[in-house]
């Protein structure tokens, strides 16, 4: 007869005198410190993390003279190397000041989690550029996709289905954004480096770049590129808009390109409104493009509730 203690296990004198916090410790994920040379970048990671910004400085100040506060989220690597999921700057300043060590806390996630989590990360920073902006939702849109369309791990419907809604649906809900520019956003992606980085500048605009310049050949957007700096020249909506659709003709020649951004523009109509008015609104590390993107995303919302008096 089978003895009633078979298969019973039977605690091991060092896990009955653990406390409670070592036993929740071991369940549950810790802080571990770890040489900086095992830390490694996420290898597509979508910000600019050594752009000088007064955030970085802020940062890197704190770093220096308290060391990193807040553990760094990493993945584990093969022979015993971590990949950041969060803390990328953290990383950067720390390397800058001459740190050794990085306190971590080790995370398994899939490449697809790993994707989501990087951009969710950051992505409501404030000093984002398009550029980042762009690369960062088209990561997780195409992660979200490969994970069929499902919500991302940090967002409240954790787990859930995504009810008959698009990726983009969901993206547009998670990031405070709206829907169609999430899609304008990733249309940036495909612009080449040069006109991307005339974006990130405000020389192209982001409309005109996103729905017209972006569709355009890398051939067509390598010739419109040396136009705007030969010329000192950036397409307008409208010419934006005949240049693609040329394009998709297949009668886009570089004649073709000086014609149209030859022309004598019409003037802007253009609204000045002067910095002390807008001083009260906005916090002082606010850049001018950070300003405009928060009035353009109102006018939005304002243009949307009155879209029928327009219409009269």
């Amino acid at each position: 007869m089978a003895s009633k203690l078979d298969g019973i296990g039977l605690t091991s004198l060092d896990d009955l005198f653990k406390t409670d916090a070592e036993r929740q410790a071991e369940q549950g994920e810790r802080v571990q410190i770890v040489s900086a040379d095992k830390v490694f970048p996420y290898a597509r990671q979508p910000y600019s993390i050594e752009r000088p910004t007064p955030d970085l400085v802020r940062l890197m100040d704190s770093i220096e003279r308290n060391g990193i506060a807040e553990p760094m989220i990493v993945r584990p690597r093969e022979g015993g190397t971590y990949e950041i999921i969060a803390g990328h700057r953290r990383d950067y300043c720390a390397r800058a000041v001459g740190l050794k060590t990085r306190p971590v806390i080790v995370r398994e996630c899939t490449d697809e989690e790993a994707d989501i989590l990087v951009v969710d990360y950051n992505i409501t920073r404030e000093d984002l550029l398009p550029s980042e902006k762009a690369r960062a939702y088209k990561l997780k849109l195409d992660a979200m996709k490969r994970q069929g369309a499902r919500t991302d791990l940090t967002s409240r419907q954790v787990g859930e289905k995504s009810q008959g809604k698009t990726s983009v649906q969901i993206l547009a809900e998670q990031a405070d954004e709206n829907a169609r520019n999430i899609h304008r956003y990733v249309c940036l992606t495909k612009l080449i480096p040069p006109l991307l980085a005339k974006v990130d500048e405000g020389t192209l605009k982001f409309v005109p770049a996103s729905d017209y310049v972006s569709h355009l050949t890398e051939k067509e957007q390598t010739y419109l590129a040396l136009i705007m700096e030969r010329d000192e020249v950036t397409p307008s909506l409208d010419q934006a808009k005949r240049m693609k659709q040329i394009s998709e003709q297949g009668k886009l020649t570089d004649q073709v390109m000086d014609t149209i951004m030859g022309e004598e523009k019409t003037p802007e109509r253009k609204v000045v409104i002067r910095d002390n008015r807008l001083q009260k609104y906005f916090p002082k590390s606010y850049t001018p493009q950070q300003i405009e993107t928060v009035i353009v995303r109102l006018l939005e919302g304002w243009h949307q509730r009155h879209k029928q008096e327009f219409q009269k």
